[in-house]
């Protein structure tokens, strides 16, 4: 099976149409990445706290934060076609980390949750399918402090970055988005969903990365647990036929999702384009669609992400079961 290491020279801070293939598949051929947690590795131990506010990558603009691993090139992806991925296996590493800094949104500044204000740094220990947090640890007048915390959460792995080169523009892992994929942190990116993405460039380009241990909905902070990972992928292609926006089909719904700016604008574009999706691939007329995601307590719209970072926009998915989908002769 071919592979590619977690290497610097296979990590990527922009997702461009101009960087070299690390790997060429054919379609439906299995295949590995290994990938770089969104912090780029800099924070493995209590210890390293010590660097929340000077880390490496936070001397750049935008900071080097969030690689990704690729471009993958598929044969046969041309301009026009839907690439379609599928997560066949999702590994983790033994930790991952989540952290914040002073001023991050949305208590960073806060004088209430004054706590909250200073650099903080929790790492995970990856047991029995959880995610341990033992201690938060804070940087404070050049020491190093800790306080017990005795969390555990079920390890919910998932991409939070997966995209292919945009058609024209150079984006950046951690704050690009498109209908290219890019930082979306959906949590049903994971194994048993098929990601619908359209293709721009030949071979597809595909760029995986940000593999998250668990997550509450929206990424209320703007960090998850971050971890590295081992993922096994494979990708198929729908010839000449291209997507609005990425879509998953789960086993048993159909989700469309949507990036955009105020929330509302983000659940407008996904609930429209789902409507257009029920209409085109399942034969729905223009009124049954519109009751389908208006009165159908089967239909239902996800706030993956509203983290206030930057230029980062918000990701919304609306969601249909399949059962409540009518089949028309």
């Amino acid at each position: 099976m071919k592979f590619v290491e977690r290497n610097r020279q296979y990590l990527k801070y922009t997702l461009d149409h101009r960087h070299p293939p690390v790997l060429e598949v054919e379609q439906d051929e299995p295949f590995v990445l290994e990938t770089e947690d969104a912090p780029s590795g800099t924070y493995r131990s209590p210890e390293d706290a010590a660097h929340l506010l000077d880390a490496w990558y936070l001397n750049y603009s935008p900071s080097m934060a969030n690689p990704v691993t690729g471009p993958v090139y598929i044969k046969g992806a041309e301009p026009g076609d839907t690439l379609v991925v599928e997560i066949d296996k999702l590994e983790l590493d033994s930790q991952s980390v989540t952290y914040w800094r002073p001023g991050h949104k949305p208590l960073g500044d806060s004088a209430r949750w004054n706590e909250l204000g200073k650099p903080t740094l929790a790492i995970g220990r990856h047991e029995n399918g959880e995610v341990v947090l033992d201690e938060a640890v804070t940087w404070e007048d050049g020491h190093v402090r800790r306080q017990p915390l005795g969390l555990r959460f079920p390890q919910s792995p998932f991409i939070g970055t997966i995209a292919v080169a945009p058609e024209r523009e150079v984006a950046t892992p951690g704050l690009g988005q498109g209908d290219w994929g890019g930082n979306m942190d959906v949590r049903d990116i994971r194994p048993g969903t098929r990601i619908l993405i359209p293709c721009y460039h030949p071979g597809a380009l595909l760029y995986v990365g940000d593999i998250h241990a668990c997550q509450g909905d929206t990424e209320f902070y703007g960090t998850a647990m971050e971890a590295r990972s081992t993922v096994t992928l494979r990708c198929g292609l729908i010839k000449g036929k291209s997507k609005p926006f990425v879509r998953l089909e789960k086993q048993e719904s159909l989700i469309s999702l949507a990036c955009a700016k105020p929330l509302e604008e983000a659940v407008w574009r996904a609930s429209i384009q789902l409507m257009e999706w029920l209409i085109e691939d399942y034969g729905c007329s223009q009124r049954s669609a519109y009751l389908l995601v208006g009165v159908n307590p089967d239909f239902r719209v996800n706030v993956y992400q509203m983290a206030p970072i930057a230029s980062l926009q918000f990701t919304a998915g609306a969601e249909i079961l399949k059962r409540s989908i009518p089949t028309y002769s």
